[in-house]
């Protein structure tokens, strides 16, 4: 399930200002829409073919219903899918995948990235955003849910490979509630990386039947009480990291972004730098709710937030910064971003990003350049 831990509530008060909002910012960016109608799109990445590739979360479907991660209901379905998006194109390449959400088919939880390791390859993390003991009551559908799938965008079959779940439930690396969300894949040669969001970890798993190995455990940081809580001045409460997003950078090392969990501050989601083997280090800091990350051609990092304003602001606006190589940051745009879901970089150094990513059939890929 989508854990942003925190759901808007407005769900159709959102709707209509995504159907109003411009696809253009009035920032100076030239914004083209290059495929739309997709479910709650998440993850992008360019395959070896230089056809794009986006990850659908779904619509959920006909259920089993059960309570979600973040209040009310969530439907069971099939409808999580990876969309294949050329010059004037688009097309499901794989389907079938399993997908959860409101009854009306918003904020999915299902398929969330996309990652390459040969056009054979394609692997696919699917969310669970629960204790993976839910797993033993679900249908056969939904086996999928909490693991690492991988994809043949020429056949469309996909077989889950790796229980990311499953190593939460066993281990648990954070000491904290049992929890998985696997939601951002990095595909190498030797093997793959997940980003845990639930287990607030990074996993990877070598290529054949070795053990998956801990890379990285996100802890618990104290932040400030909102006043609402109506704790005394000055309190502070445990904020989980909530990592949601991993990349390769130009120097080899890992880079993973924060969505943060509940209380969502504003600023308070980091940017680490990873090399296995060592602790994480903070890289940058000062954005708010990190979605996804992607290195431009320049060597700067693009930060892509799902809500600039923050998850409890009652907005959806997102948000797109740029650390420069320097660490200088700049807010590129806010304008035209709802929801935003994902971001890669095209050879030419386009910007490409899935907007409206917590609504069904209204997603959009847009292509941002400046």
């Amino acid at each position: 399930m989508f854990s942003l831990r925190a759901r808007a509530s407005a769900a159709a008060a959102l709707l209509l200002v995504a159907a109003l909002a411009p696809p253009v910012s009035a920032a100076g960016p030239t914004v083209t829409v290059v495929a739309d109608g997709l479910d709650n799109p998440r993850g992008l990445a360019f395959g070896p073919d230089g056809a794009l590739y986006v990850a659908e979360a779904g619509s959920g479907g006909a259920g089993p219903c059960m309570p979600g991660p973040e209040g009310g209901d969530v439907c069971l379905g099939t409808s999580g899918a990876v969309t294949r998006i050329t010059s004037g194109s688009q097309r499901r390449v794989v389907t079938g995948l399993p997908s959860a959400a409101a009854p009306d088919g918003s904020f999915a939880g299902g398929p969330s990235d996309v990652a390459f390791q040969g056009l054979g390859s394609l692997y696919v993390p699917v969310n669970l955003g629960a204790d993976p003991a839910i797993r033993g009551g679900l249908p056969p559908s939904a086996a999928a849910l909490g693991w690492l799938v991988r994809a043949n965008v020429r056949t469309g079959a996909w077989t889950p490979i790796r229980d990311v779940a499953g190593y939460e439930a066993t281990h648990n690396p954070d000491s904290g509630a049992i929890d998985s969300n696997p939601y951002a894949a990095l595909a190498l040669p030797s093997g793959q990386a997940v980003a845990d969001a639930g287990g607030n970890d990074v996993l990877w798993f070598p290529n054949g039947a070795g053990r998956p190995v801990r890379v990285a455990v996100f802890p618990d940081r104290l932040v400030d009480a909102p006043p609402f809580l109506g704790l005394p001045p000055g309190a502070q409460i445990p904020m989980e990291a909530v990592p949601n997003s991993i990349v390769r950078g130009p120097d080899g090392a890992w880079y993973v972004g924060e969505l943060t969990g509940f209380p969502f501050p504003v600023g308070g989601a980091r940017v680490y730098r990873i090399v296995p083997g060592h602790d994480p280090e903070v890289f940058a800091t000062g954005f708010t709710n990190i979605i996804d990350l992607a290195f431009a051609p320049d060597g700067s990092l693009l930060v892509l937030e799902i809500a600039h304003n923050g998850l409890l602001s009652g907005s959806l606006t997102g948000g797109l910064v740029r650390v420069a190589p320097d660490g200088t940051q700049t807010l590129l745009m806010t304008d035209g971003l709802v929801a935003p879901g994902g971001i890669t970089v095209g050879a030419s150094g386009d910007a490409y990003v899935s907007n409206f990513g917590v609504f069904p059939g209204a997603g959009q890929v847009l292509r941002i350049s400046w």
